[in-house]
């Protein structure tokens, strides 16, 4: 199988890297990149072993950087030296994924090019040790209720990534561990498709091999996390007062406008007339705030204005459609009361904008499939 890399990152590995390379030769992958993350002398006879098959390729960090670190080096060697790759499967090299299991997540890459997969196990199998079983349900359940990524395994190795979206996964934060939890954040915010496949579940001696350190790194973990949430909550504060901002001038220009046309022309032309003129004045001001500051959009102007002003129609639409409804139905065609309804109903407009805008507008990625 060409069209898929295979990446094996190994810090520090013993037998079980040879056991992995095997499996994956045997299974059809022509491609596989194993990356000495600057392990001890002792260990790297296990890279000559590996580095003696014609389809493994093996990169060498000259001292430890970090599992993150490991796999953004293959990420970039796969788009310099690559050009047919569709994309990677990042294998841990502790034989704790299966070679049916990494052929059935290359199977589904080449069905769906363009979206992420990500291998997760059943944490209610008896085999996987108490430490694990807490510590992903807890992750997981924060993951998808809080942060609404709905991922059943935070801590898993087996992940599929199209080629396109390693310049994304490049400029990713994090070196090491805390890297693969820095992934899903980026799948959110840019809005990459992803997908679960079920996996074996294999702990082999109770995963004493694994160089994750509980306390060390699970706070690391939850350091982004907490850093992930407040970035989240941070952006819609911007938001706010952006819509305030622009709301002031919207409400300024709207009041001016119906109080200089008041009794000067027909009363629905005059509402129309004000509700637009605000909404013009005021969408320049807020789409130039969000832009630049809320959602630091990166995309050209031409098409963040269009989808921007498509959105601002239809408030503005919708607006006029509300204010007028509204004094219909409680039969007050004062001027004070159509100045007053006016905020009632931006407040609610406002509430639906922040994620039209956020999902759409200022999109910075593909729309989940």
């Amino acid at each position: 199988m060409k069209e898929i890399t295979i990446i094996v990152p190994s810090y520090n590995p013993d037998e079980k890297l040879l056991e992995v390379v095997k499996g994956l030769v045997e299974g059809g992958f022509e491609d596989i990149l194993v990356v000495n993350d600057g392990s001890k002398e002792e260990c790297r006879e296990h890279f000559k072993e590996v580095d003696q098959f014609d389809q493994v390729t093996v990169i060498t960090h000259e001292v430890n950087k970090g599992k993150g670190r490991a796999m953004k080096t293959a990420f970039s060697y796969v788009l310099e030296n690559r050009p047919d790759s569709i994309g990677v499967i990042t294998v841990d090299g502790d034989n704790q994924h299966t070679v049916k299991d990494i052929k059935y997540m290359a199977d589904r890459m080449l069905e769906d090019p363009h979206s992420v997969f990500i291998g997760c196990r059943n944490f209610n199998d008896p085999k996987v040790p108490a430490r694990s079983r807490f510590g992903n349900k807890i992750t997981s359940f924060v993951f998808t209720y809080l942060l609404k990524i709905p991922i059943t395994d935070t801590q898993t190795g087996l992940r599929g990534t199209p080629k396109e979206y390693l310049p994304d996964m490049l400029s990713t934060r994090g070196e090491r561990y805390e890297f693969e939890t820095e992934m899903f954040f980026t799948l959110k915010e840019k809005d990459i498709p992803f997908k679960e496949t079920t996996i074996e579940t294999v702990y082999i001696e109770e995963n004493q091999t694994s160089h994750f350190h509980p306390f060390r790194d699970s706070w690391k973990i939850y350091k982004l996390i907490f850093r992930f949430m407040f970035k989240q909550l941070f952006r819609f504060l911007k938001f706010m007062v952006s819509s305030f901002l622009a709301f002031l001038t919207d409400f300024g220009v709207y009041s001016l406008m119906l109080l200089l046309l008041d009794g000067k022309i027909d009363e629905r032309y005059a509402l129309a007339i004000a509700v637009v003129a605000g909404k013009v004045v005021s969408s320049i001001l807020n789409f130039t705030l969000n832009r630049k500051v809320v959602f630091k959009s990166k995309e050209g102007m031409g098409g963040t204005l269009l989808r921007y002003y498509i959105l601002w129609a239809c408030q503005t639409a919708c607006s006029y459609g509300l204010i007028t409804l509204f004094t219909m139905i409680f039969g007050a065609e004062t001027l004070i009361f159509k100045i007053l309804i006016k905020p009632v109903v931006d407040i609610f407009l406002f509430l639906l904008s922040y994620r039209i805008q956020k999902n759409w507008v200022f999109r910075t990625g593909k729309k989940k499939q």
